[in-house]
């Protein structure tokens, strides 16, 4: 007879999971041994929950399909919270496997003793289970499978008592079904079929699973036929891009172009995204983004199939014929001289390798990246979706995991990666064809721009500065890199860059490059920077336009 970690571990095999992301401690060292009787499932050790966490959202983003991570109590649940928190706004699915004091032990108030099911509510919203009988175990975690792999995707938790875990009695519950979701109502196509054929300004804005290839040739065929424009999310989960592909624009970051953005547009038609807000709320400033008179439309919901739904509309509007525009094959030139943000961007655009996957968390140093690879050959793109830093290493370890036959490039700010720095060392451990390049450049350069634009105080003095200034002891990632395993270098011009990306993609296993590089925004582009923004809505929309693509291209 098995006991409850055995039959926990079987109906996870048998649903498909292959790989659980884990940090565990006492109260999981049944699940710990549960591991050795499944040859299917794959284990994988972080030194920190949250590059486990953070793992396990990039591996489902590549598999689409979820993986386990295995956490110690309330304290390990809350160290990995802001990649679930990524995860959850990417509505990535995640079974997320929290242990805790067995069920006699909890109402003597030991020393890690905690409410786990507050601390998980703040991820899992939508499916939060605390698994009280060895007996009911297996079902639970079937329920747990079933909720994160449902539309649209989610962290679902479920809570192991360690007494749960070792007692007997438990047996596995088959696999849950999968369900083929609905495309958008005949009724709903039918009025954005109207509104679109009305020959009003239209935009389409997409999300979630409308990144995928097929749902991008389905909008660049309404964009073909109708000229309807067609947006993306400012954060995608993961975009589908390069030559080959349909292109597509994303929305700014800073709100005052994301308005400037939607402005000529009467209607608005969501796919499995959400009406665009600003990412804060600034003094005098609005919010919500979508221009006053334009009509906003659900195509469909994160529940319902993107693809369907599109392709739907596109037979309404008798554009099945039409031709999509696709992205042309085109590299830029290799970069010379004093390494900077853009040529790091205009180096990666020469160099990528063929099917790579990008996790970009590059901030303020990737401004150029979307142009500089955009003719590329066909890629992924991950982005930080739920804006909390020190996605871009664990999502890198997961993705290569996924998709060990692709390449996998990690850029990465300086203060982002030191949220999860340890991810380096599963990166060797597993042997991972990873490239992590470091944008190096002293501060969190993104802080600096958001000092200036929200007002906070005219004249900044030398104590809010030092908190936003990496500088005094300046870090050495190629040494943290070497001390974890990596093989790394340290390089400040193009040409040495360069020459260490090449080596890094012929190369297998996990490389660092620490590129050293002055901030994108400087002091002076700072100050500029608000004055530019509030001058936009005076000036010639051609104008305001022209510079839009020259602050956020």
């Amino acid at each position: 007879m098995s006991n409850g970690a055995q039959a926990l571990m079987k109906t996870l095999a048998d649903a498909g999971i292959e790989v659980c992301f884990s940090n565990p401690g006492t109260s999981e060292m049944h699940f710990v041994a549960a591991l050795d009787d499944e040859p299917r499932m794959r284990a994988v050790l972080a030194l920190f929950e949250g590059v486990a966490t953070g793992a396990a959202d990039g591996y489902a983003r590549m598999a689409d399909k979820p993986a386990a991570v295995l956490l110690h109590l309330g304290c390990g649940l809350g160290n990995g919270l802001a990649n679930l928190h990524n995860a959850r706004k990417g509505k990535v699915p995640v079974v997320n496997i929290v242990g805790d004091h067995a069920t006699y032990h909890m109402a003597l108030d030991a020393q890690l003793q905690s409410d786990i099911e507050t601390v998980a509510r703040n991820v899992s919203p939508g499916f939060l289970r605390t698994s009280m009988r060895t007996e009911d175990l297996a079902c639970d975690a079937a329920e747990a499978i079933r909720a994160a792999r449902g539309l649209p995707g989610q962290v679902a938790t479920l809570i192991l008592p360690a007494d749960v875990s070792w007692g007997e009695g438990g047996s596995p519950a088959p696999p849950p079904p999968i369900n083929e979701p609905a495309a958008a109502s005949d009724d709903t196509v039918a009025a954005i079929a109207r509104a679109i054929e009305s020959d009003e300004p239209a935009a389409l804005l997409l999300g979630g699973q409308a990144l995928r290839e097929p749902a991008l040739r389905a909008a660049a065929r309404l964009a073909a036929h109708k000229g309807v424009k067609v947006f993306a999310e400012v954060f995608p989960t993961r975009l589908e891009r390069g030559a080959g592909r349909p292109p597509v624009e994303r929305i700014a970051y800073l709100a005052e172009l994301a308005s400037l953005q939607l402005s000529p547009y009467k209607h608005l038609v969501l796919v499995d995204a959400k009406p665009p807000v600003s990412f804060f709320a600034y003094p005098g400033k609005p919010s919500e983004l979508v221009p006053e008179g334009c009509q906003v439309h659900v195509l469909s919901t994160p529940s319902e199939n993107a693809r369907a739904s599109l392709e739907k509309l596109v037979t309404a509007v008798k554009a099945d014929q039409a031709e999509p525009e696709l992205q042309a094959a085109s590299r830029p030139g290799r970069p010379r001289g004093r390494l900077s943000a853009e040529k790091v961007c205009k180096a990666v655009g020469h160099l990528m390798p063929e099917n790579a996957i990008i996790v970009d968390e590059a901030n303020t140093s990737g401004l150029m990246l979307p142009v500089m690879t955009a003719g590329c050959p066909a890629h992924d793109l991950i982005t930080l979706t739920g804006g909390a830093i020190g996605q871009s290493l664990p999502n890198a370890v997961g993705a290569a995991i996924a998709c060990p036959d692709r390449p996998v490039l990690a850029l990465v700010g300086d203060g982002s990666a030191m949220y999860t720095n340890q991810a380096l060392w599963t990166m060797a451990r597993e042997n991972l064809d990873v490239t992590v390049v470091v944008l190096s450049n002293a501060a969190y350069s993104i802080l600096n721009v958001e000092l200036e634009r929200v007002g906070a105080q005219t004249a900044v003095g030398p104590k809010a500065r030092s908190q936003l200034d990496l500088t005094g002891p300046n870090l050495d990632f190629a040494r943290l890199a070497q001390g974890m395993g990596v093989h790394a270098v340290r390089v400040d011009t193009a040409e040495t860059f360069c020459q260490a990306l090449e080596y890094a993609f012929s190369q297998p296993g996990p490389h660092l490059i620490d590129a050293v590089i002055p901030e994108s925004l400087n002091r002076s582009k700072r100050r500029i920077l608000p004055w530019l923004l509030r001058s936009l809505p005076k000036l010639p929309a051609p104008l305001a336009m022209a510079l839009k693509k020259k602050l956020a291209p």
